[in-house]
């Protein structure tokens, strides 16, 4: 297939805080696809577009400042770039996006994608930032002076995408523009040198050297990590040529590896030169005001928990305005009186109704609190703020021996642990990595929402202010607040005893890029909140659905009839009797309905009991009890073990509604409080109990993959197995804490 035909691969690249992700939503929209890169953490997204009749194919590169690798994750560009990768189609061109207002650091990116030698196009990105900050750009001259395609553009409002994919087209089929090498001639030298020492290596076809860009940076990088890569091209008579080689720079004057950093930077300062005007007092900018305020010790912090306040506050107020959660109660409802319908009584009917329908159905109810929390998080993601956040937390994370740069991953596990725990790559230091990777599963993760907004809806009193649709729920908000604070509170608490014990050490400097404050993008956005919306929704499709059929299974048999009192068996068969014999449209108003309903429940309870999950439960009650639990709550904490998300379909099959009844969330909370203790008529659920429930799923280590994900970050079980141990630990503790304080304060 010829070039003109063909699709186009196109590489996008840049530095964090540059557009990239904006663009590459603009330029694929929803043709994507995202999974990981075959044995690393790095996420690979693809997408597709088309123009003018040729079809893209742009692969989105992790956000880098440099294409300088020091481990397989940052390895993934580099072997992308230059074709390495069987997974990725070779790159026709490489879009370069760059920050308009500080041009000077990207063009350190944009020097090393030129000496890969592929065709190259720079989209000149926030212009508007820069105009906003008092900078005049001559883009013309700026073309002359870097011989490459450049494309003004603004990502977030899709001006200039017309223009860029022409430019990518043209690029593709154009013949590559030479560019000087920005080094001294000493050290072309010196690469030129490693690289016929490279072909003639006796392991390797000489047709196939180690590429020139990977002499330059075994030359340059002192890490360590190309020489010990595994490559078959470098042995160790090449290397010894490149400490010699390193030798004889040193002594020219040109000390690896800090030649690159001088050589690039004098090589933008060239190519920038007449291009940048700048005022002669620098503007104090709209972000610099905002700062003034946002970054204050006091003030900024203030304007932090407010913010988050009003987040779980929108978690409530907006799902509840729009009626979203009773539309879903109401498609399951409808779904329960279908199956009722058409199929008969019996296990079937039982897995369908309480396994499947009331299960997973039971946890897509939650789905508006997510899609909001989602939403408001990919806001302050794109506006700038989280920047901020981070800002502020470095000051808290320096007093535990962390820096800012764990804020970031634990912020992420506010959605879920596992991509959080990937994240901690960024953490060069191995000590303060680890610490992150096992305070990172405290954070309230999404998978504990549901848990949340079911138990505060069904025992907080819902106190509001103001009336009608602007009738907002502050105590529940508050109590949701107060869940979030908790594990806040736990992870800092638990990295300085870590810190402070296991991984003692100075704390590293934190080092941050503030991005200007821009308006969200809303295609962004809902990208955003859809992406995360739709991982929620497909775990419970599949881990969520498999857990809710075996925790069916469990609480369904055995079914041993022998147990049940024999005369519940003969009055039950009466009144079957009694309402056959009546005319459809009249059973419901006939006593002997209600009597049958009250014994079917109290059957189905004895049902459960003699179970399989009822003996376990039953197990536990001792250990339980003192939490304010009965077996049938600790039922519901064994199952979620696995995946904590399954515990509001586990109680919504261990409190069987009945079969028919409904199946929504509404009914789910009228049958918690009416639950007794057996024998008596004394409630399970209070406000204590409630509140012991949600802080013990809050700390404890409920999550088979994020274990898993830890283990292969870690390379052994050993701290998959510490973290196992101190949240469960933690998390009994304190909820044994919170019921008993609760019920004293209480009597």
């Amino acid at each position: 297939m010829s070039v003109a035909t063909r699709p186009i691969t196109v590489a996008l690249i840049g530095n964090p805080n540059t557009g990239k992700s904006t663009l590459f939503n603009a330029l694929s929209g929803l043709r994507q696809r995202v999974g990981n890169y075959p044995g690393v953490t790095v996420e690979k997204k693809i997408g597709r577009t088309e123009f003018h009749g040729r079809q893209f194919t742009v692969v989105d590169l992790p956000g880098t400042y440099s294409l300088a690798p020091r481990s397989p994750d940052e390895m993934v560009a580099v072997d992308v770039l230059l074709g390495r990768r069987n997974d990725v189609e070779p790159i026709d061109v490489v879009l370069c996006i760059v920050d308009a207002s500080n041009l000077e650091r990207n063009l350190y990116l944009v020097s090393q994608v030129l000496e890969l030698g592929l065709p190259t196009v720079v989209a000149l990105n926030m212009t508007d930032v820069a105009e906003g900050k008092g900078l005049a750009l001559d883009v013309d001259r700026l073309r002359k002076q870097l011989p490459v395609r450049i494309v003004p553009v603004q990502a977030n409002r899709g001006t200039g995408l017309a223009e860029l994919k022409k430019q990518l087209a043209a690029a593709a089929e154009s013949p590559v523009p030479s560019v000087p090498s920005p080094f001294p001639e000493a050290f072309q030298q010196e690469v030129e040198q490693l690289g016929r020492r490279s072909s003639s290596n006796g392991h390797v076809d000489p047709k196939t050297p180690l590429p020139r860009y990977l002499l330059e940076r075994l030359l340059l990088d002192t890490s360590g990590y190309l020489a010990s890569s595994g490559l078959d091209t470098i042995d160790e008579p090449l290397l010894g040529e490149v400490r010699d080689a390193r030798s004889r720079l040193a002594n020219a004057g040109l000390p690896v590896p800090a030649i690159e950093a001088i050589a690039r930077y004098q090589w933008a300062g060239s190519v920038l030169t007449g291009v940048v005007t700048r005022p002669a007092q620098r503007k104090a900018t709209l972000t610099d005001r905002i700062d003034r305020v946002l970054t204050h010790r006091v003030w900024g912090a203030l304007v932090f928990l407010c913010v988050m306040l009003l987040l779980f506050l929108a978690v409530y107020y907006v799902p509840d305005i729009t009626r979203a959660s009773a539309t879903i109660d109401w498609l399951m409802e409808l779904a329960s009186a279908g199956v009722v319908r058409v199929v008969p009584e019996g296990a079937l009917r039982s897995l369908l109704i309480t396994g499947i329908v009331g299960g997973v159905g039971g946890v897509v109810v939650f789905l508006p609190q997510i899609f909001t929390l989602f939403f408001f998080i990919a806001v302050l993601e794109d506006c700038g703020y989280m920047a901020r956040a981070a800002y502020l937390m470095d000051k808290l994370m320096s007093r535990i021996g962390l820096s800012g740069k764990s804020f970031i991953p634990l912020l992420s596990s506010f959605a879920c642990a596992v991509p959080a725990i990937m994240a901690t790559r960024v953490i060069e230091n191995r000590r303060d990595r680890l610490v992150t990777i096992l305070v990172a599963p405290l954070m309230s993760c999404s998978a504990r929402l549901p848990v949340y907004t079911l138990l505060i809806a069904a025992f907080i009193p819902n106190l509001t202010i103001g009336s009608g649709w602007f009738a907002v729920p502050w105590l529940h908000a508050l109590t949701l607040f107060a869940m979030y604070a908790l594990t806040i509170v736990a992870g800092v608490a638990a990295a300085w005893v870590f810190k402070k014990t296991l991984f003692r050490g100075p704390t590293p400097p934190f080092v941050m890029e503030l991005p200007s404050y821009k308006l969200p993008g809303l295609g962004v956005v809902l990208h955003r909140m859809f992406e995360q919306g739709w991982a929620f929704v497909y775990r419970a499709g599949t881990l969520i659905l498999a857990v809710s059929i075996l925790v069916w299974a469990l609480a369904y048999y055995p079914r041993d009839a022998t147990r049940i009192d024999a005369a519940l068996l003969v009055r039950q068969a009466e009144l079957q009797q009694q309402l056959d014999a009546t005319p459809a449209a009249d059973r419901d108003s006939l006593p002997a309905a209600v009597q049958l309903a009250a014994i079917d429940n109290h059957i189905a309870a004895a049902h459960l009991e003699n179970s399989y999950l009822g003996r376990m439960g039953k197990a536990i009650e001792p250990a339980v009890r003192p939490l304010g639990w009965d077996w049938r709550i600790g039922c519901a904490a064994i199952a979620s073990f696995p995946a904590r998300e399954v515990v509001v379909a586990t109680l919504g099959v261990i409190y069987n509604l009945g079969e028919g009844q409904d199946e929504g969330s509404d009914a789910l909370q009228d049958t918690l409080r009416a639950a007794t203790w057996a024998g008596t008529d004394r409630p399970v659920f209070n406000v204590p109990v409630a509140l012991s429930i949600m802080v013990f799923f809050a700390l404890c280590a409920q999550c088979a993959s994020t274990l898993a994900v830890m283990r292969r970050e870690t390379g052994t079980w050993r701290w998959p197995a510490l973290t196992f141990v101190y949240m469960t630990t933690l998390a009994y503790v304190a909820a044994l804490v919170t019921y008993q304080v609760g019920m004293w304060i209480g009597s």
